[in-house]
C-alpha cells in the first residue's frame, strides 16, 4: 500500500505537468478513484478521518491559495486531484508514522530551527518562522507527535518535488502582513500538521477510535 500511494503521488504530478491538454483531467479521475478505494477499504475511524481530511483540506486550499494567495497552481485553479491528494498523503503518513524512531520528535524541530533562524535573520523566509512556531506547537501540545513529524517531512519532500517540476509555486512576497518566503518555505509542512491536528482533535471530540492516533 505504501509503495502504491507514493507512486500515485509521484506519477500523478508528472502527468499533470507533462501531458497536455488532458493530463490534469486524467489525474483528477485516477486520484479520486484511489481515494474512493481507500475509503472503501478502511475501517470506520479511518473513513471518518479521510472524509474530515477532505473537508478541512478543501477549506484550507480555498483560503490559502485563492483568498490569502500564498501559492498558485499551474493553471491558476485548485486542481480537483489536490483535495483527495491530501487524504492520500495523510494515509501515507499514518502508515509511516509508527515506524519512525522516537528521537525524530526532537531532532527534526532542532535541525529545522537552525535554518529558520538563518531564514528570518536574512529575511528570505519570515513566513517560515511563523509556520515553524505553528509546527512546534503541534508537536509540543499534540498527541500524535510522530504523525506530525512524519507529515512535516513528507510534505517538505512533496513541496520540493511539486514546485521543482512546476505544479505550483509559492509567492515570494506574502500580501497581507508583508512577510517573505521561499519556494517552497521549509516549514510549509506546518499547514499539514495543523490539518492533521484538526482531524485528530475532531476524531477525539466525536469519541471515535480513541487512542488511534496517539503515537
Amino acid at each position: 500500500m505504501q509503495l502504491i500511494l507514493i507512486t500515485v503521488i509521484i506519477i500523478g504530478l508528472l502527468v499533470d505537468q507533462n501531458i497536455q491538454p488532458w493530463g490534469q483531467t486524467i489525474v483528477n479521475i485516477l486520484v479520486w478513484l484511489c481515494f474512493l478505494l481507500l475509503l472503501k477499504c478502511s475501517d470506520h475511524t479511518k473513513q471518518v478521518s479521510l472524509l474530515l481530511c477532505l473537508l478541512y483540506a478543501t477549506v484550507g486550499e480555498v483560503f490559502l491559495s485563492l483568498i490569502w494567495q500564498l501559492y498558485e497552481y499551474r493553471l491558476h485553479n485548485i486542481p480537483l486531484f489536490i483535495l483527495p491528494g491530501h487524504a492520500i498523503l495523510f494515509t501515507l503518513g499514518l502508515i509511516i508514522a509508527p515506524k519512525i524512531p522516537s528521537w525524530t520528535i526532537w531532532m527534526v524541530p532542532a535541525v529545522v530551527a537552525f535554518y529558520t533562524i538563518f531564514a528570518i535573520a536574512t529575511e528570505i523566509d519570515t513566513l517560515g518562522g511563523v509556520l515553524f512556531i505553528a509546527f512546534l506547537l503541534c508537536v509540543i501540545f499534540g498527541k500524535a507527535k510522530k504523525l506530525y513529524i512524519t507529515m512535516f517531512l513528507l510534505s517538505l519532500v512533496l513541496e520540493i518535488y511539486g514546485t521543482s517540476i512546476g505544479n505550483w509555486a509559492w509567492n515570494y512576497d506574502e500580501k497581507w502582513f508583508g512577510m517573505t518566503t521561499t519556494n517552497p518555505p521549509i516549514s510549509a509542512g506546518a499547514f499539514y500538521c495543523m490539518l492533521d491536528l484538526l482531524i485528530v482533535s475532531t476524531i477525539g471530540w466525536l469519541n471515535i477510535g480513541k487512542n488511534t492516533y496517539q503515537h
